[in-house]
């Protein structure tokens, strides 16, 4: 069977065992979303009319059926808590703002952590080497939504480059909207790339301590070429399985980030939907979260198969 094939089958599978899992896990757990919705002091016929209208009264199999059926065609019902909006219309005016957050924390971890890991190995031990091992075990060691405050109050409230709190809508000033969200990629980018400018510079110092190195050098390679032309590309395939496990970890959402920086998002709307048992919405974003790390891991495997044909099998 080719191998992309498989690799599809496979993302497939997962994605239905995930949906399986968490449309059984949501509907036995305790606790009624219609009294949720309509408060302890509704009568017995109401709770079983709003059940009914959301076809909660309908056995557990019927219910994944129907769910399913609908999911696959982007329709995940509507929701318990904002009555005249469907989950769909929810996730779609909230999942962009996610997604820029998502894109931009990655352009940042890649654009800034890779090159700094292999600069930074050019002279071990030296002033440029400690100050990066200093600074990125400091950065790891404070908690993303507490740098996400500092960054609030430095560049906020103390330099006013930014309004905190001032979420700018991408219709009305896209160049406003970019801006703002540059301070929670930022965030959300610096933990990651911390770890991942320590691991490159693990892999890169490994690598220069090979046989393959020396002769390099020997023939008369510069520093340069030897880094960039085969150091490089041998250190990169663990990078990408490092940074591919960091992407997924980004795609899937920063609640915290979204909650300081008070971003219209998919983190923001899952904390608010778990309080109000809206379970059609909880559901929908698990199995986006459940997209994104698998179709990410999906892509590392790829990347795998065109870095280095051998290590696929």
């Amino acid at each position: 069977m080719n191998w992309y094939l498989k690799k599809l089958i496979s993302f497939i599978i997962t994605i239905l065992s995930v949906a399986i899992l968490s449309f059984v896990m949501f509907q036995v757990i305790p606790g009624n979303a219609a009294i949720a919705r309509l408060g302890t002091e509704a009568t017995p016929e109401a709770v079983e009319a709003l059940n009914k209208e959301y076809g909660y009264d309908k056995s557990l199999p019927v219910r994944f059926v129907n769910w399913l059926g609908g999911a696959v065609r982007g329709d995940f019902g509507k929701s318990m808590r904002y009555e005249t909006m469907t989950v769909a219309e929810l996730i779609k005016g909230r999942l962009p703002v996610t997604l820029t957050l998502a894109g931009m924390s990655v352009i940042l971890i890649i654009l800034i952590a890779i090159p700094l890991g292999i600069l930074t190995t050019r002279d071990p031990g030296g002033t440029a080497d400690r100050i990066t091992d200093g600074s990125m075990v400091a950065v790891m060691a404070i908690p993303s939504f507490v740098q996400g405050i500092l960054i609030t109050f430095v560049f906020g409230i103390v330099l006013k480059m930014f309004v905190p709190g001032g979420y700018v809508d991408p219709s009305k000033n896209l160049s406003g909207f970019i801006g703002f969200m540059l301070f929670p990629a930022i965030s959300v980018a610096l933990p990651k790339v911390a770890m991942t400018v320590r691991f490159m510079k693990t892999r890169v110092k490994a690598e220069l301590g090979k046989d393959y190195v020396r002769t390099a050098r020997a023939k008369g390679n510069t520093t340069r070429r030897v880094m960039w032309g085969h150091v490089f590309k041998n250190s990169l395939m663990p990078v990408i399985t490092f940074v591919g496990l960091i992407v997924a970890e980004v795609m899937a959402g920063s609640i915290m980030i979204e909650q300081v920086f008070n971003l219209p998002g998919m983190g923001r709307l899952l904390v608010t939907s778990i309080a109000n048992r809206d379970f059609n919405v909880v559901q929908a974003i698990v199995i986006y979260i459940a997209t994104a790390v698998i179709f990410v891991n999906m892509i590392v495997d790829i990347l795998y198969k065109i870095v280095d044909p051998r290590n696929i099998t």
